[in-house]
């Protein structure tokens, strides 16, 4: 039996009809690789035998009685591959556009608690004879890292390997009584106004340093300031998806020729491509975008449980700038005070404030939000999420199938109506966007801009001179206001 963390347990208390919490991942497949004709019973019972003995796929939600703490981790006694591995046939001719409407549709269904949080859609007769692998795993089980970690478990390095391996085998919990449960769930909140007192402290400490930063203007940007956008409101149950790939090579080459970082230009190609969409829209604000960007704590935080070891940082994305070096080069400015500003707060302060989560007020509170429409109310805390999420660096092979491109999609709120997310795949970045379909729906118009924004990109970094690493052109227009 494992308790859920605080950070974990969230993410169902944010979940609501319409805010769904789950992560998605498209998989574009090539069956001709497989060492036998393409079977899907072969395909669920392949990943049956991978997903077996790993918790994460064969365990389920236990509710601590009177919702006194977080929920606990038990086997699923029944589990059975077929609830979790479906079947589908995409309808002719085949293409982009009918995958991206079926696996729209999809990803707007919830994940039945009753059984362990993740579902796998096979999906046949995609363009080329590929198959598509959709699947959906709850964000209280995974984050980015771990996430990435488990799909690895499921490939393989050849068509003919066996799956990787976890770095040792993951026990199974043992189940509790409702009486133990109570009785856990008594003594945490016991326990909670020392644990409270000594994040006083701290938090204080924390608030102090983040005004002088802003004072100086080495602070990340604040929630709280963004200007509203249409997808920047209350959203509905209904999704959106478009995806795309670029070059990793590219992105490298610009890199290293403005001395900057692969983040920075991904996000650079964020605002461009966003800028050029809004802007064709007639609704580009003159203020930048702000956007909330997750980071992975996993190799710094103190905690040994839980799936979600994340934290996130604050950035402008400087849409504001017609100029693509000299938005790149503001943001590769911001992303350092960013970058700065996070690193001094600890890594575990989200995780542990997040441990005080009541599940009845926090539920409560998230229904009241959506319900008052207090997202179209409310300033705008951040206008979307982007996330960039390392993958493999070599080929991978799911069923002895390879894999040849793999969109992640992240959840959306209320109030940020649109995900952003890449992952590095075997010298590509896979760029896979997800949105509420009421605010956007045509998120292919935005991401098919990205390599459009990366060829304007190298066309300005190769007429430009840099011999010396880019540098922010101050100027009238360059001047920002503080970000907190």
């Amino acid at each position: 039996m494992d308790r859920l963390s605080g950070l974990d347990a969230s993410f169902l208390y944010l979940e609501t009809p319409a805010q769904l919490m789950h992560v998605c991942g498209l998989f574009v497949l090539d069956p001709s690789t497989m060492p036998e004709p393409y079977s899907f019973a072969r395909v669920q019972r392949q990943i049956e035998d991978a997903v077996r003995d790993v918790p994460t796929f064969t365990r389920k939600l236990r509710r601590v009685p009177l919702g006194l703490d977080h929920p606990v981790w038990v086997p699923d006694r029944s589990f059975d591959i077929e609830r979790h591995v479906h079947r589908l046939a995409l309808p002719t001719p085949g293409g982009y556009e009918e995958l991206t409407s079926l696996t729209a549709h999809l990803a707007g269904l919830p994940l039945d608690r009753s059984r362990p949080l993740w579902e796998m859609w096979v999906i046949e007769g995609y363009a080329d004879g590929r198959v598509v692998v959709f699947s959906k795993m709850h964000h209280a089980t995974v984050d980015g890292v771990s996430g990435s970690n488990l799909i690895s478990h499921l490939c393989s390095l050849s068509p003919t390997d066996a799956p990787l391996q976890l770095e040792e085998p993951q026990p199974h919990g043992r189940e509790a009584g409702p009486m133990e449960l109570l009785g856990r769930g008594v003594l945490t909140n016991l326990t909670k106004p020392v644990a409270v007192a000594k994040l006083v402290s701290p938090t204080t400490q924390l608030v102090s340093k983040t005004v002088g930063r802003a004072r100086a203007g080495t602070a990340m940007a604040a929630p709280l300031t963004a200007p509203r956008t249409s997808f920047n409101g209350t959203i509905t149950g209904h999704r959106s998806i478009g995806f795309v790939d670029i070059d990793l090579e590219d992105v490298r080459e610009v890199k290293n020729a403005t001395g900057t970082t692969v983040n920075d230009v991904v996000l650079a190609l964020a605002g461009g491509a966003l800028r050029s969409y809004l802007e064709e829209r007639g609704e580009l604000p003159d203020e930048s975008l702000l956007a909330t960007v997750p980071v992975s704590v996993h190799s710094s935080t103190r905690r040994t449980s839980g799936a979600n070891k994340v934290s996130a940082l604050f950035t402008k994305l400087a849409t504001d700038l017609e100029d693509p070096l000299e938005r790149l080069a503001e943001l590769s400015e911001r992303n350092k005070h960013a970058k700065d500003h996070h690193n001094a707060i600890s890594a575990d302060s989200l995780q542990d404030w997040a441990e005080f989560a009541a599940p009845r007020t926090f539920g409560l509170a998230v229904r009241a939000y959506a319900g008052l429409g207090l997202a179209d109310r409310l300033p705008v805390a951040h206008n979307l999420v982007i996330s960039n999420v390392p993958g493999p660096p070599v080929p991978l092979y799911l069923c002895g199938a390879r894999i040849e491109a793999l969109y992640p999609l992240g959840p959306v709120f209320h109030g940020a109506g649109l995900n952003l997310t890449v992952l590095s795949n075997a010298g590509q970045l896979h760029v896979g966007a997800i949105a509420c379909r009421e605010s956007v729906p045509d998120p292919d118009a935005l991401v098919k801009r990205f390599p459009a924004e990366l060829a304007t990109l190298k066309a300005a970094v190769a007429a430009k001179d840099l011999a010396v690493p880019l540098r922010r052109r101050r100027g009238p227009r360059a001047k920002a206001a503080p970000d907190a």
